[in-house]
């Protein structure tokens, strides 16, 4: 006896039409999305691909980096050197020592010893090893300056584990670029340079040798641009969440094209291992100095000898201005370009040859990449008047630095005195016979809060030059008669000068 069949309500038979059809319809909606592109991203993107199958409709799977991987892999090579224990027993930090920045930014390309880079018994080295990209046939590659500083030898292997000797170029320690060449053959793979800069969001693909680990690659994206990380005066980076550890140091980062867009120089890391942050030097930076590497083997940068420091709001309140933006002039140097094209201490450059000035890095960034001898007009804010200034560029030297910012002024409330103790500097031993020396601060007073200490000399009050402590006070009072919230001081300490910003209560 065959079963009855059974039976279906005429409330279940509408559940399932209703349940057909919206599975149809989400079926419709997962099409109709696939067809616009909105799981497709340059190609890249896992890409959700809807086919028909026996009248149902299936997902297949996802597209990854595969193909960028296997044209830009052969390029990449691992870098090892040999280092004079005597110069460089260990990587060392580009921070002062127990610093933050010292503390928790970590290089790449550490000697591969124990913690504190002693050299085995009875040798006068240490191994180091990082990353490095062939960029032409012929063997120039591109790795950092902090791989092969100090290197007695350089040994590159490549994807196919091959290993030559390489020569080192030219280094730039300013950028921690460095051009290196293995001499003999001319069949080497090579990549490209982006010609365009990358956005926040977009995807890049990192290839090095981490610990060791040869041939490693890694993916994420584009964190941030124009990253100041204390390195140098010329930092510029390109922030990364693609994970890179030691070892990486020289290697590139790709964009989906397969083109390079930066060179991976430095982790933010608690641990030394990755956290997710990682810095690169733009490619625009690199194609730069490569190109005066490999031309002259060092690099020479535009200089009009001035110190400069970041226009903070307190400053342009303090100057009259109505945005915090420019590089302040805090001392020009004497003979220096700037110098003798009219620069005053005081003045605010807000542009070059047109272009606006962003702050102090910004200057620093835009005369450096500019040849000595290259002729610039440089627009300045004086006393609230706008004039230019045509400046000859010079020669920045080795132990020159053109930008010495001082971003460590912290924001804070005005309070009733500034807490300054004063004597004119020619009575204080070693003081100088210009300005009045700080004898004695207040931990608590504003001019502590904002980075004044004892044997500075404050040279110039609210922009007139002082010698007594009674000139700092009548200044003080000509800046509260106008109504001003902080008064600007024109300060000596040690061998820099800088201004700052003061606030006022009942000064």
């Amino acid at each position: 006896m065959s079963a009855a069949p059974a039976s279906i309500s005429t409330g279940n038979l509408d559940k399932l039409g209703r349940f057909a059809t919206r599975r149809s319809a989400l079926r419709a909606g997962i099409v109709a999305l696939a067809a616009a592109g909105v799981f497709a991203g340059a190609g890249i993107v896992p890409q959700l691909q809807v086919v028909s199958r026996a009248g149902a409709q299936t997902i297949t799977r996802a597209i990854g980096f595969a193909d960028i991987v296997d044209r830009v892999k052969p390029a990449v090579i691992s870098v090892r050197v040999k280092i004079d224990a005597g110069k460089r027993t260990k990587e060392t930090s580009p921070f002062s020592k127990d610093s933050p920045l010292d503390r928790f930014y970590r290089r790449f390309g550490q000697p591969d010893t124990p913690e504190g880079g002693t050299a085995p018994r009875g040798r006068n080295f240490v191994t180091g090893q990082g990353s490095g990209f062939f960029i032409s046939a012929d063997g120039y590659a591109v790795t950092n300056n902090h791989v092969v500083d100090h290197a007695t030898s350089v040994q590159v292997t490549t994807n196919d584990s091959k290993i030559y000797t390489a020569k080192v170029i030219g280094t730039d320690p300013k950028t921690d670029l460095a051009l290196i060449k293995v001499d003999g053959h001319n069949d080497f793979p090579f990549v490209k340079f982006a010609d365009h800069n990358p956005r926040i969001g977009d995807w890049v693909v990192a290839v090095g040798n981490p610990f060791g680990l040869g041939g490693t690659v890694t993916a994420g994206i584009i964190s941030a641009r124009g990253r100041d990380i204390g390195a140098g005066p010329y930092d510029d980076f390109i922030q990364i969440d693609a994970p890179v550890n030691k070892g990486n140091s020289g290697g590139p980062s790709f964009d989906v094209n397969g083109n390079v867009i930066g060179v991976n120089t430095a982790i933010f890391s608690p641990s030394g291992g990755s956290v997710g942050i990682a810095f690169a030097i733009p490619a625009d930076t690199v194609k730069t100095v490569v190109a005066e590497l490999k031309d002259k083997g060092v690099v020479t940068r535009g200089w009009i000898g001035v110190q400069i420091q970041p226009v903070t709001p307190d400053i342009a309140d303090s100057l009259g201005l109505k945005k915090a933006e420019g590089a302040l002039v805090a001392e020009p140097q004497s003979g220096s370009p700037a110098a003798k094209a009219g620069i005053e201490a005081g003045d605010v450059i807000t542009a070059v040859n047109g272009q606006e000035i962003k702050d102090a890095r910004d200057l620093a960034r835009r005369i450096g990449a500019m040849s000595p001898g290259t002729s610039v007009n440089l627009a300045v804010v004086r006393k609230g008047e706008q004039k230019t200034f045509a400046v000859t560029l010079g020669e920045l030297a080795n132990q020159q630095q053109e930008a010495r910012a001082n971003s460590n002024d912290r924001s804070g409330t005005a309070v009733p005195h500034l807490g300054l103790t004063l004597a004119p500097a020619g009575s204080v031993a070693g003081a100088g016979a210009q300005g009045v020396v700080v004898t004695d601060v207040d931990p608590s007073g504003a001019a502590a809060e904002r980075g004044l200490r004892t044997g500075d000399v404050i040279l110039e009050v609210a922009g007139k030059t002082v010698s007594t402590p009674a000139e700092v006070r009548s200044a003080l009072q000509e800046v509260v008669g106008q109504g001003k919230h902080s008064v600007l001081m024109r300060v000596k300490s040690g061998d820099a000068t800088k201004f700052v910003a003061v606030p006022l209560g009942n000064a």
